[in-house]
């Protein structure tokens, strides 16, 4: 049968407190048993000085009516010794009767007052007493009869604690389960593909903290799945486009009817580029694996990375030059910092590519150089600029700012998310934000050496 954690608390709990009172019981008994002896004893004593007064005081009350009425009022059994060692019990009943060591009764006899021992089984007091003009002994055995009330009410106290312990842990471990119970029939409906659930528990403690935590996840797991969905949808798109292209002008190319011999080298040349953009797209997004997956080779070395900047810009020449753009790096002097050569590479030819896209003919890009706590790298251009509205989602996957253009051209929406994703494994930061009346300004922050 499986158990419940609602019947292992309850079952903890009543072990543990049979184990406590148990224990508690014996550590007691031993560490007050002499005690308990010695006061039980001194009262013996107190009770046995009594009826010698009392019987010395009326001395022709018939001996054997004193004792019986004496036993009744004290609740101790007693025992008396004539000078003959002769014996007479008195008590309520006639159970558990004392066995009184002749030692003892010799010594009362004797006028002394005489205890049991540790090694007695029994505890007694006897005290010397004078009947008729002859020495005498009284002993007053301990009243089992007390200790019995006793132990039954140590025992119905015992029994009420383990039955109003139970109903309260019986409460508080509902209290305890109820909310799991919601956290299990909640994490159940999240395994179908549901993350559209939350658990209502304003509790402060752990259990409230786990509920809050819980609803913290589902949500998490709702934008990835919703993030997911949207990859999905975009690699599908960014993917079905090219695909189109190619397999139309490639049936089209098939039919010499329509297509000249003059226009055949057109759409190869369109089958080319749309194939290199499905190439792209691939090698972007492996990379984009292998950066989230932090198992990307990192090999980190010192370089100006003025001067790797400015490298790139000549590689990237027959594109700016076109357009005529003007490329302006306004430092000059070594700039050297820690890290990946060839991921940085692709952060700046990035950054540079996005710059010169957006940025009309006879336009001017800007890369400058701050060294502060960190080295600020800044991207500006005198391009269109970036809706206010889209600052903050050109970093994602297949986002782009101008979503109606559908040519190579417009990218496939990764190579920002890639650039933001080298950054951030190398420590540093990466921000955008429009520059004046036109143009985009993309500022990097990065640790370098001083």
């Amino acid at each position: 049968m499986r158990k419940t954690l609602y019947a292992r608390i309850v079952f903890v709990f009543i072990t543990i407190t049979l184990i406590s009172l148990m224990a508690s019981s014996l550590i007691g008994i031993f560490l007050f048993q002499q005690k308990i002896n010695r006061d039980g004893q001194k009262s013996m004593l107190d009770k046995g000085h009594e009826i010698v007064q009392l019987y010395e005081k009326n001395t022709d009350e018939n001996l054997e009516e004193f004792f019986q009425r004496m036993a009744k009022l004290t609740s101790y059994p007693i025992h008396f010794y004539d000078n003959q060692k002769q014996e007479a019990f008195y008590s309520l009943n006639n159970n558990n009767v004392a066995k009184i060591s002749d030692k003892s009764v010799e010594t009362v006899l004797k006028g002394e007052v005489s205890r049991s021992t540790k090694q007695e089984k029994d505890s007694y007091v006897g005290l010397p007493i004078t009947v008729k003009g002859q020495n005498s002994a009284i002993f007053l055995q301990f009243s089992y009869e007390n200790e019995l009330i006793f132990n039954m009410l140590l025992l119905f106290i015992i029994v009420c604690t383990l039955v109003l312990g139970s109903a309260g842990i019986l409460i508080a471990a509902h209290y305890l389960i109820s909310p799991l119970k919601k956290l299990k029939e909640a994490t159940e409906v999240i395994t179908t593909g549901d993350f559209d659930v939350a658990l209502d528990l304003k509790r402060q403690d752990e259990v409230g903290e786990l509920a809050r935590s819980f609803n913290k996840m589902t949500d998490e797991l709702k934008k990835m799945e919703e993030m997911r969905q949207d990859f999905v949808s975009n690699v599908s798109h960014e993917i079905q486009s090219p695909l189109t292209s190619i397999s139309g002008f490639a049936k089209a190319l098939k039919n010499e009817q329509l297509i000249t011999d003059e226009q055949r080298p057109y759409y190869l040349n369109i089958i080319i580029s749309e194939s290199e953009r499905l190439s792209r797209l691939g090698d972007n997004l492996l990379k984009l694996a292998s950066l989230d997956s932090e198992h990307h080779p990192f090999k980190v070395e010192s370089f100006d990375v003025v001067e790797q900047i400015r490298q790139t810009v000549v590689m990237l020449e027959n594109q700016w030059s076109q357009k005529e753009i003007d490329v302006v790096i306004l430092k000059n002097k070594p700039i050297f910092i820690k890290g990946d050569f060839d991921l940085l590479q692709q952060v700046w030819f990035n950054l540079l590519t996005n710059s010169i896209k957006f940025t009309p003919q006879f336009g001017k890009v800007m890369i400058d150089f701050d060294k502060q706590d960190q080295l600020i790298i800044t991207f500006r251009d005198t391009g269109i600029g970036i809706p206010e509205e889209e600052l903050l989602l050109i970093f994602q996957k297949f986002y782009k700012t101008d979503k109606s253009r559908t040519t190579k051209e417009s990218g496939n929406g990764l190579g920002l998310a890639i650039v933001k994703k080298i950054i951030e494994l190398h420590h540093g930061t990466i921000v955008v934000k429009n520059h004046g009346e036109s143009g985009a300004e993309f500022e990097i922050n990065i640790p370098y050496e001083n």
